[in-house]
């Protein structure tokens, strides 16, 4: 795949990425780390009906043809094992048929970047069934990095794993979805939960806001990737669900 073809105008990529992990998703373009147009997906309905669309869309806003995109971006899971298969196909077309590279970027990475600084970053999204995936991060400027794998857990086994911690960011919709389990284990340790954005040095337990357009940050992560040569062939672009599905589960059960 061809590595060459930068805009002219510019020695950085401008970039496409695509997050279908979420229940809305999103797309957004960026020159570099520089977002020219995002937009958010629509949680009522299907990826496969508005992906393309929105793309469309954001390439009008941000004046840019589909022909001038230098790498493909795409948020690799965990998330909807249907929106992820939507995803990244759309992505590995599009790259095929530009001769364009990729860069796969973990979602719950991007949940993380997403809330700013921090040294302790627990990124949630729902699993179904009531559970999660979860990781913690520390964030550093544009650079995120992993402090645990992503694991598929309950939440009680989320409060075990992570209670102890004084300082603690919790992000993503899974967070937002048991915030009432995550308020009530800080009342229990004499934490008080508070939402909003928090100072990297500041002690106690946050909630991160939403981030309805996490593409953006899928962007920053991939053009990070770009940078250091970090980017793969459409082909090798791949989904990490963290579990298997509940068709394989039931096939193997």
């Amino acid at each position: 795949m061809s590595t060459e073809g930068l805009n002219s105008l510019s020695t950085e990529p401008i970039i496409l990425a695509i997050e279908t992990a979420t229940r809305a998703g999103s797309v957004a373009i960026a020159r570099g780390k520089d977002v020219l147009a995002s937009r958010p997906g629509d949680a009522s309905s299907s990826h496969s009906q508005d992906l393309i669309e929105n793309i469309d869309a954001i390439l009008k806003e941000a004046g840019v043809e589909l022909s001038a995109i230098d790498l493909l971006a795409a948020a690799i899971g965990p998330g909807s094992f249907t929106g992820l298969r939507i995803g990244l196909a759309t992505a590995k077309s599009l790259a095929m048929s530009l001769d364009r590279r990729c860069a796969g970027v973990s979602t719950l990475a991007a949940v993380s970047h997403a809330t700013g600084l921090g040294e302790s970053t627990v990124a949630l999204l729902p699993a179904g069934r009531g559970e999660v995936f979860a990781q913690m991060f520390a964030v550093r400027d544009d650079d995120v990095q992993a402090l645990d794998e992503p694991a598929h857990i309950s939440p009680i086994a989320l409060i075990a794993k992570y209670g102890s911690y004084s300082q603690l960011t919790w992000a993503g919709e899974g967070a937002h979805a048991q915030v009432e389990l995550i308020r009530s284990e800080a009342r229990a340790r004499g934490i008080e939960l508070k939402a909003g954005a928090r100072e990297p040095d500041a002690n106690g337990w946050m909630l991160a806001p939403a981030a309805p357009r996490l593409a953006e940050n899928v962007a920053r992560l991939a053009f990070q990737l770009w940078r250091k040569g970090n980017v793969i062939d459409p082909e090798e672009l791949r989904a990490n669900y963290v579990r298997a599905s509940d068709a394989e589960i039931k096939t193997h059960a």
